[in-house]
């Protein structure tokens, strides 16, 4: 029920969500967390449940809008409608986890999401070090109506926020 709250009052019509009600920036991890709580939620719903096809619509409306944004080296941008924003790790692991999670229910076309996963995870890998630790990964952010506060974030190296959902992609692409 909190899921279709959330759909119904703050997700956008091109399916993002801004980061707060009165902070109109679509910003990447705030948004991650969406793509990431409807594919879980998708996954321990029972179809006849009656939040599951809205939760369903609101999930597709955004993949769409996010593979869409996808930029041409794979990432999402920090803010992620602003191509001048830099690639953000966190945000684009959740992303992609979601879309695998959703090719692999059949909640996403295959051939049309396919390629966008492929993408994302090849350039997820090229932000890996030597140690394992992802780097571009937005540092807290608490929501401020300030464009220029989220382009001003520090990123960090090896910080759970991207670690986390990078292995939850691993583990995506081992599920049968």
């Amino acid at each position: 029920k909190e899921m279709v709250v959330y759909l119904d009052e703050l997700q956008r019509p091109n399916g993002l969500f801004y980061h707060a009600p009165d902070v109109p920036y679509f910003w990447a991890r705030g948004n991650g967390w969406m793509a990431v709580g409807m594919a879980e939620l998708l996954l321990s719903t029972p179809e006849d449940n009656p939040n599951h096809a809205r939760i369903l619509e609101g999930y597709r409306l955004m993949m769409k809008s996010l593979k869409d944004y996808q930029d041409k080296s794979g990432m999402w941008n920090q803010l992620i409608d602003k191509a001048d924003c830099w690639p953000e790790t966190s945000g684009s692991a959740m992303f992609t986890y979601a879309m695998i999670k959703g090719v692999k229910q059949g909640w996403l076309d295959e051939a049309v999401y396919t390629p966008v996963v492929r993408k994302a995870w090849i350039a997820l890998v090229g932000h890996i070090d030597e140690n394992g630790d992802i780097a571009g990964v937005c540092e807290g952010t608490n929501k401020t109506n300030d464009r220029q506060f989220y382009l001003n974030r520090r990123t960090l190296l090896g910080n759970m926020h991207g670690q986390a959902p990078v292995l939850w992609c691993v583990n995506a692409f081992l599920e049968r």
